[in-house]
């Protein structure tokens, strides 16, 4: 398994020979446009890494899932994983741990842990997403796709519930 990665640089190489590209020109001028990428999007980041901290630190996000729990509650959600659907958009480093921490108090077959697991698949870190792929090309307005990304989110935790109970109880 270790030797796959360096077969396939060997084989882009020997593509390149044969094709009669210069390899490591190709390589440089990919690389260069990586770093620049790279310096567009890191305010951008910076930006994002700030506000997710913030609203972590400040319990803004505690707040929310203490506001959303009685209502999940009411339509048959778990309580436990409202904090990983409130978290998710916003981090996926901390929705992952909180996610381990359901794994560890509930196990991972229990229904919150498969919940969970099914949301993590389905969801998407919808701020970092866009912060990353239209900070990279410059876009400024991103018009719907937030309300849109945000709804795909909700659908999928709700979807992930209805999974699980109707597939895997």
């Amino acid at each position: 398994m270790e030797i796959i990665v360096p077969l396939i640089v060997v084989l882009f190489i020997v593509i390149g020979i044969v094709k009669k590209v210069g390899v490591f020109d190709a390589f440089l001028t990919g690389a260069k446009e990586g770093l620049c990428t790279a310096y567009m999007i890191a305010p951008t980041l910076v930006g994002l890494i700030t506000a997710v901290t913030m609203l972590r630190s400040s319990g803004a996000v505690d707040m929310l899932t203490e506001l959303v729990t009685p209502l999940a509650e009411k339509l048959g959600f778990p309580a436990e994983i409202v904090p990983v659907a409130v978290l998710r958009p916003v981090s996926g480093g901390g929705s992952t741990a909180l996610l381990i921490g359901i794994f560890e108090k509930f196990g991972p077959d229990s229904f919150a842990g498969k919940v969970v697991s099914v949301m993590a698949g389905s969801t998407e870190t919808t701020f970092y997403a866009i912060a990353v792929y239209y900070g990279s090309v410059g876009i400024k307005k991103t018009r719907h796709t937030l309300f849109s990304g945000l709804c795909a989110d909700f659908t999928a935790v709700v979807f992930s519930v209805l999974t699980v109970r109707l597939f895997m109880r």
